[in-house]
């Protein structure tokens, strides 16, 4: 590896490694001993801490975090990877804490992403093929196996293992080692291990501004499917009927239609 010429406004540490395919944009950051991999792309003013390595086929995000250690964009960790290409993703202000990994995609989805605005706290793993969203919080030592979809402002606690193809719905709290083995619908709390729901986030979506009335709806969508004795298919058809057309009420909804690996309840 080299170090390419770089535009001025640059700091890259004379002791980091940069493949001459890497592109990195003005206002980058490379710290001391910090290796940059072949088809890496890096967006203005991100800021890479020593001892880093991007190992390839990566794409990160402007005015992004990498702190000391993090691992991005290596192999996936799944027998059935053959070494066809994939992709890694990070969008843009994300911090990621020290010695997180994040591995690339395989050919089931070709990508791994994690969204913009989100932080990935020390010792994060998020596995092959996982989808993050925006402003999506990973607590220390989350472990997420592959396949795993965490919705927009989700937070998980830290010490939590999620199961491979779980899904975390948008806005939903998960709380320290709480072992995610279902699908944990979008604005409730979730805890324990066994895990088990407490509630709707009432507190984190009057935080990010959801109008009082949408929230009184969605505690009666949360109590029509488990304060009841109905399975999903009645709740779904007394939710139907009952609840006002309202898109947080369609995206708690849609949730349980689309779930494979089974609903939390």
């Amino acid at each position: 590896m080299t170090i390419p010429s770089t535009d001025a406004t640059s700091d890259i540490h004379p002791t980091a490694l940069i493949d001459p395919s890497a592109d990195l944009a003005p206002g980058v950051v490379v710290g001391a001993y910090s290796i940059i991999g072949p088809n890496v792309r890096v967006g203005a003013r991100t800021r890479i801490a020593s001892h880093v390595l991007i190992e390839r086929d990566t794409r990160v995000g402007e005015e992004c975090t990498i702190s000391q250690g993090v691992v991005l964009g290596t192999d996936p960790q799944d027998l059935k990877y053959m070494g066809e290409p994939t992709l890694l993703t990070v969008g843009d202000r994300t911090v990621i804490r020290e010695y997180a990994t994040l591995n690339r995609g395989t050919a089931a989805s070709g990508l791994t992403s994690v969204g913009s605005d989100c932080m990935l706290m020390a010792y994060t793993h998020v596995a092959h093929d996982c989808q993050l969203g925006n402003h999506v919080i990973l607590s220390n030592a989350v472990n997420m196996a592959g396949h795993v979809t965490i919705g927009d402002w989700a937070i998980v606690g830290g010490l939590t293992p999620i199961h491979q193809f779980v899904r975390i719905g948008a806005h939903a709290f998960v709380g320290g080692a709480t072992r995610v083995a279902k699908d944990v619908p979008p604005y409730v709390k979730a805890a324990g291990s066994p895990m088990e729901l407490y509630g709707l986030n009432s507190v984190g979506l009057q935080r990010r501004g959801i109008p009082e009335e949408v929230r009184r709806e969605l505690k009666r969508a949360y109590r029509i499917f488990f304060a009841s004795n109905h399975n999903v298919a009645q709740a779904l058809a007394r939710a139907r009927e009952e609840l006002r057309e309202i898109p947080e009420v369609e995206v708690f909804l849609s949730f349980f239609e689309n779930s494979k690996r089974g609903v939390q309840v």
